[in-house]
């Protein structure tokens, strides 16, 4: 594949691959390639084009057969993210449901600013034969295609209808995979005929090219200003975001919190910016975070956001950050976020922010007072205490409740391991239980929150840590969106750990509903009665003989022994192996802490069932005490 300066005449797609395959990114000195590998299900729309150009090279771009198209961007997401998005694969799929399946995927990759490049097949730019199969016509719009669906849910889309368009959307394409604020799904939209096309491409385009990602500095006036806030605030806080993982900046951030004495609390995908036993580090905040960050939260007077979006969930929908003059010091790359909540911006990389306002504080680091670190000391310690008291169970011949089933899994890994969720009731267990050992142990998708994520994201996850022990934690309603990648898995020999939690519904939206007078109407997995709901005797299904099923090793925890063992084993396994555990339920025994802060979901303003009547009444009393930080 060495670059001429002559020309070479290849079809698009063929220039397409070619080009992909010489593709660099740098940051802090390291070289890898931009995009390692690509996904694919093949159909008329990419067979011809894609398809063979891929067995063309296939010795230069490696290939993973998928099984459902939005899964194969949810592995590409995992990969990139765990790649510290410096490295990413591209989903190429066929025209029609192919192309509008990855729409899904593309939402939570743009949404958690995660790169993915997406290479949907299209209808002919010619028109030879009009509509083809698939096409969904526009009778309004020729030009219209259902990959205009992806234009929204992508941070750059480009349609190439010309062979000597994709130079230019190629070249475009790159610049925003590897832009550190604008990155997300880039989606290049490939009509089939012009894939299959050829043209006469300059040498140069196949040349090496390395994209540097940047680490911009601070603006001086901006710094100046975010020292004089830290050292005037008496109880100020660190909110540590998913930018945190992004630009590695997790020493630089043990540095300031060790320095300042500040506590760092943490969004859900900034967990683990800190060892949970670091003595700054108070948890998660928010909704789903530990007593401890939400009490600090409620009095601080100064909030240092690095590195996050200041979702509703972090800030318990504007009523969390209630202290009398609070304010919001916000150091993000993106200037968007550096300006939420009438922050004091600091506009930056994660870690070269952190790294100059600790060198700007002196040498002799601005100290907050020592009684309030005894105070969130303390706080921590306790908050630890309930944590044991939810992993441990007196009885190990028990069936075992959710946490307990955490408490078993954190007994069994190591610094090493990955864990991967999204949805469901485990993501607020984790949050305010799980203690995260390394930088990259605590996966969580949350900015989308996409159940079916967990499985292949895990898998993208392997394949770019293909030495560490990487578990997908998924519950019975997840399992059921999307477990196709299994096959995917056994296939390729990727051996990722499926922790699969039978409760028999929606869990996390049946308590919501309770709590918002929906009665846990159609929330669980069981026959219809005679009533109409769905309260009947649970659904006869067997997930776990399911998973047998697509070839994984499934082994079956009726107890709380039997749950260790499981795991044990299931942690050794060099092959995907799936671990089953039926769980009591919420109302059967005592589960998890309660949210420690509140989320806005509207209840009806009116209503004649009493039990919507009083989650009305205590609705009101929360919206009385959002703040809109002006």
């Amino acid at each position: 594949m060495t670059p001429t300066t002559s020309t070479a005449r290849l079809t698009v797609a063929q220039a397409l691959v070619r080009f992909l395959a010489v593709q660099y990114t740098e940051r802090d000195g390291v070289r890898q390639r931009l995009i390692g590998a690509t996904w694919g299900v093949l159909g008329h729309g990419n067979v011809a084009g894609i398809g063979q150009a891929l067995v063309e090279y296939a010795a230069d771009m490696p290939y993973h057969q998928g099984r459902n198209e939005q899964a194969m961007v949810h592995a590409a997401v995992g990969y990139a993210r765990q790649s510290g998005r410096l490295s990413a694969h591209a989903v190429t799929t066929s025209i029609g449901p192919g192309a509008t399946n990855l729409v899904t995927g593309a939402a939570l990759a743009t949404v958690n600013h995660l790169p993915v490049l997406l290479l949907p097949g299209d209808v002919f730019a010619t028109r030879p034969a009009d509509p083809v199969l698939q096409q969904l016509e526009a009778p309004g719009a020729g030009d219209v295609s259902v990959n205009d669906c992806l234009r929204p849910v992508s941070t750059y889309f480009d349609r190439v209808t010309r062979p000597e368009q994709l130079v230019p959307a190629a070249l475009q394409a790159m610049r925003v995979l590897t832009d550190p604020v604008q990155t997300g799904a880039v989606t290049l939209a490939l009509p089939q005929d012009v894939q299959a096309e050829a043209y006469d491409w300059p040498g140069e385009f196949f040349a090496e090219r390395t994209w540097v990602v940047r680490r911009p500095g601070a603006d001086p006036t901006e710094l100046a200003e975010a020292v004089t806030a830290v050292r005037s605030a008496r109880r100020p806080l660190v909110v540590a975001g998913g930018g945190v993982h992004h630009s590695r900046a997790e020493e630089a951030l043990a540095e300031f919190a060790a320095g300042t004495g500040i506590p760092v609390a943490s969004t859900q995908a900034g967990k683990g910016s800190l060892r949970w036993d670091h003595p700054q580090d108070v948890g998660g905040i928010g909704h789903t975070g530990t007593a401890t960050a939400d009490e600090l939260a409620r009095t601080a007077d100064l909030v240092i956001g690095v590195g996050t979006r200041w979702t509703d969930f972090t800030t318990a929908s504007g009523t969390l950050f209630t202290g009398a003059g609070v304010r919001f010091l916000n150091l993000n790359i993106a200037p968007y976020d550096g300006h939420k909540l009438a922050g004091l911006p600091l506009i930056a990389d994660a870690r070269s922010g952190l790294q100059e306002l600790t060198a700007a504080l002196g040498t002799h680091a601005h100290r907050v007072p020592a009684s309030y670190v005894a105070e969130y000391t303390e706080d921590k310690e306790r908050w630890e205490q309930r944590v044991d008291a939810c992993y441990e169970a007196d009885e190990p011949d028990v069936r075992p409740t959710q946490p307990q089933v955490l408490g078993a899994l954190d007994a069994v890994v190591d610094d090493t391991d990955v864990i991967v969720n999204a949805a469901g009731s485990l993501p607020g267990d984790l949050h305010k239980l799980w203690r995260a050992r390394s930088r990259d142990q605590y996966h969580l998708e949350y900015g989308y929150s996409c159940m079916g994520y967990e499985i292949p994201a895990a898998i993208g996850v392997k394949l770019a840590a293909p030495d560490r022990p990487v578990w997908a934690l998924v519950g019975d309603g997840t399992y059921l969106m999307m477990p196709t990648e299994i096959v995917t898995a056994v296939q390729e020999g990727v051996a990722i750990k499926v922790l699969l939690v039978q409760n028999h519904g929606y869990a996390s939206i049946g308590g919501l509903s309770e709590s918002v007078g929906g009665e846990r109407f159609a929330t669980a997995y069981r026959f219809r009665s005679d009533d109409g709901t769905y309260t009947g005797a649970p659904l006869p299904v067997d997930l776990a003989a399911n998973a047998a099923s697509l070839g994984m090793r499934v082994l079956r925890a009726r107890t709380v022994a039997d749950l260790h063992e499981a795991l044990a084993r299931a942690r050794a396994a060099d092959t995907p192996t799936c671990v089953y555990v039926e769980t009591e339920t919420a109302d059967t025994v005592s589960g998890p802490p309660p949210a420690q802060a509140w989320w806005d979901v509207p209840v009806a303003e009116t209503a004649t069932r009493p039990s919507a009547v009083k989650a009305r009444e205590l609705y009101e009393r929360h919206v009385s005490t959002r703040r809109r930080h002006l």
